[in-house]
C-alpha cells in the first residue's frame, strides 16, 4: 500500500459527499452549535450547566467547570459567532502544529483553568454571578497561536494590518482594563479571558504535552466511513517496502498525535524518500 492508497491522501470521487468534520476544531464548533440550539428550545439546561460563581459549595456541581465553555448567551446571536469564527481563524493551525489529540486536551483544560480563574475573581464580590460562553478557551487557542507564530500578519477587525504579537497584546490589554473595571464592565467575563490567555502563556513557556498525562487509547473520535479492506499478496520484493510502510506508518501516528511539530530530522527525511518512491511508482 502506498502513500496515496491511505485514507487522508486519496482523491475524493465526484458528486456531493455528507460527512463529519474530521479536525478537533470543527468538531467542537459542531458540539457547540448543537449545545446552544438545545438552549434555544429549552430554557433549563442553561441553568443546570452554566458556572455559578459559588459552585464549591456544591461540589456535586463541579461539572460545570467544563459544561459552561460550551454554553452561549441565547438571547445574543454575536456571543457565540464571534467564539467559533476566532476558534475556527486560529484553532486550525495550532490543530496542525500540535495534533488534534493535544489541542483538544488544551481546549476543555483552558475552559476548565478559566473557569477556576473566574472563580476566584469572583470571591470579594457578593452579588451571585453566572458565567458562560467559550472565551476563556478561544483566547487561550488565539494567545497560543500568537506565542507560536508571533509575526504572522492579520487584519485587525478586517482592516489594520498587525503582526500577530501586537493583536494579542491589544486584546489581552482590553480584558486586564475590563477586568480592573469590573462594576462597570457589564456582562463580559474579563477574568475568565485572561484565565484563558494565562494558561496558553503557561502551556507554552513551559512545554507541557498535556495529553501524554491522559491514557494512551483515549483520543479524539474518528467518525470517517472506514475503507474497504483489500486482499494483498506479499512477494519477497515487498520486504524493504513493508519495512519502510511501518515507518512512515509511525510517523504519520506522531504527526496526528502530536503535530508536525514534534517530528525530528531523521523523520521528516524519512518522509520526503517515503513520497519520492510512492510517486515514482505511480509514474
Amino acid at each position: 500500500m502506498g502513500i496515496y492508497d491511505r485514507d487522508y491522501a486519496r482523491d475524493r470521487e465526484p458528486g456531493f459527499h455528507a460527512q463529519m468534520p474530521q479536525s478537533a476544531v470543527m468538531k467542537l464548533i459542531v458540539v457547540t452549535v448543537v449545545v446552544f440550539l438545545v438552549q434555544l428550545f429549552w430554557e433549563p439546561f442553561t441553568e443546570w450547566f452554566a458556572l455559578e460563581d459559588r459552585w464549591y459549595r456544591r461540589p456535586w456541581t463541579a461539572y460545570q467547570l467544563l459544561t459552561y465553555g460550551f454554553l452561549h448567551s441565547p438571547g445574543d446571536m454575536w456571543h457565540i459567532l464571534l467564539n467559533m469564527y476566532v476558534l475556527w481563524l486560529f484553532g486550525n493551525e495550532v490543530e496542525s502544529r500540535y495534533g488534534s489529540r493535544e489541542f483538544l486536551v488544551f481546549y476543555l483544560v483552558a475552559i476548565v483553568f478559566a473557569g477556576l480563574v473566574w472563580t476566584a475573581s469572583e470571591l470579594p464580590f457578593d452579588q451571585p454571578a453566572v458565567v458562560l460562553g467559550a472565551s476563556g478557551a478561544v483566547v487561550a487557542t488565539l494567545v497560543l497561536f500568537a506565542l507560536n507564530y508571533p509575526h504572522r500578519q492579520i487584519l485587525l477587525f478586517f482592516v489594520i494590518p498587525m503582526p500577530m504579537w501586537v493583536a494579542a497584546c491589544i486584546f489581552v490589554g482590553l480584558d486586564i482594563l475590563g477586568a480592573v473595571q469590573r462594576p462597570e464592565a457589564g456582562s463580559v467575563a474579563f477574568t475568565a479571558h485572561l484565565g484563558g490567555a494565562l494558561f496558553a502563556l503557561l502551556y507554552y513557556k513551559q512545554g507541557w504535552r498535556l495529553s501524554n498525562w491522559l491514557p494512551s487509547g483515549l483520543s479524539v473520535p474518528n467518525l470517517k466511513r472506514q475503507p474497504k479492506l483489500r486482499v494483498h499478496r506479499p512477494t519477497d520484493d515487498d520486504d524493504g517496502e513493508n519495512e519502510l510502510e511501518a515507518k512512515v506508518d509511525a510517523i504519520l501516528k506522531k504527526i496526528n498525535e502530536q503535530g508536525q511539530a514534534s517530528l525530528t530530522r531523521a523523520e521528516r527525511k524519512l518522509l520526503e524518500q517515503a513520497s519520492r518512491q510512492y510517486q515514482e511508482k505511480r509514474k
